[in-house]
């Protein structure tokens, strides 16, 4: 059985507006084999909105592009370009559109939604409209929202101001073999059953085969990447996706002139130990006792 996707952007058919001027193509679901994960890019027209429910499952999101105004029960939020956040299981919420510009995001749902029980979305009364308000991703009232920048993936362009982006540790930056990575949504921002992040390989990046005890999935952003995936080989560029199942053994290589950069998701969250199985240091193992007998 096959462990592992890849959606191509190009020719990927857009699916039709519901009557509410929305639409959502899913990308990863229950009938890919998922079991955590349910990946979508979503989008709303001017004159769109998404009445107000909630799902038995958590959902992070990115914004992508335009803007949108989500409805929670706390207030009303303008979401715009590079802000994310979570809609944690069971809070009421809607979205709806923001002047003449419609937005773009894309979700993530953990664990998949199920078509046999209502892909586990309920319908609730509605939330008041409200003015919207920019987020303050410094207010420890906003904690569940953030904000990303391109710039805050080079580490040579870190600063006081850009690291102020967030108000936690989050705006620390993991590097290592030409990767950075900029944490998005994690157990700090109050996400129980996914993580959200974005991933950037400066030319010389690349990271050898390995697996994991959880479901990932890639949005390609910018770039071009080389990615195994089980011993098959794909070429990803900006709009395409992969998905690796748990036990898929998967690497990557920039594969471009300049930086390669992608949204990622994990679900479940990782476990503090044993997240990484790296092909390289069981044969390194297998040779060494093969030299010993």
């Amino acid at each position: 059985m096959t462990n592992h996707l890849v959606r191509r952007a190009a020719g990927r058919p857009d699916p039709p507006y519901d009557g509410h001027g929305h639409r959502r193509r899913t990308l990863v679901g229950e009938d890919d084999g998922s079991v955590h994960t349910g990946f979508g890019l979503c989008e709303l027209r001017p004159d769109g909105r998404v009445p107000a429910h909630v799902h038995s499952y958590e959902e992070t999101f990115h914004v992508l592009d335009g803007a949108v105004i989500l409805d929670v029960p706390e207030g009303s939020y303008l979401l715009e370009q590079g802000d994310y956040g979570l809609l944690p299981t069971g809070v009421p919420h809607a979205w709806r559109e923001a002047g003449d510009t419609g937005g773009r995001w894309a979700d993530m749902l953990a664990p998949v939604p199920r078509a046999r029980y209502g892909h586990d979305t309920q319908a609730v009364p509605e939330l008041p409209a409200r003015d919207p308000v920019r987020i303050d991703v410094r207010d420890p009232r906003t904690r569940t929202f953030g904000h990303f920048e391109p710039d805050q993936m080079d580490p040579g362009k870190q600063s006081q101001d850009l690291l102020a982006a967030t108000a936690s540790m989050r705006t620390a930056l993991l590097v290592y073999s030409g990767i950075t990575v900029k944490m998005m949504v994690d157990g700090d921002l109050g996400a129980v059953a996914s993580t959200m992040f974005m991933v950037r390989y400066a030319s010389d990046g690349v990271i050898g085969t390995h697996d994991h005890p959880f479901e990932e999935t890639y949005l390609i952003l910018e770039g071009v990447a080389e990615a195994t995936l089980d011993g098959e080989r794909y070429r990803l560029e900006p709009g395409d996706l992969a998905w690796a199942g748990a036990g898929c053994v998967h690497g990557f290589v920039n594969a471009g002139q300049g930086p390669l950069r992608w949204l990622e998701t994990q679900a479940p969250q990782p476990p503090s130990r044993h997240s990484y199985r790296f092909t390289r240091d069981w044969d390194y193992l297998r040779q060494a006792l093969e030299e010993e007998s």
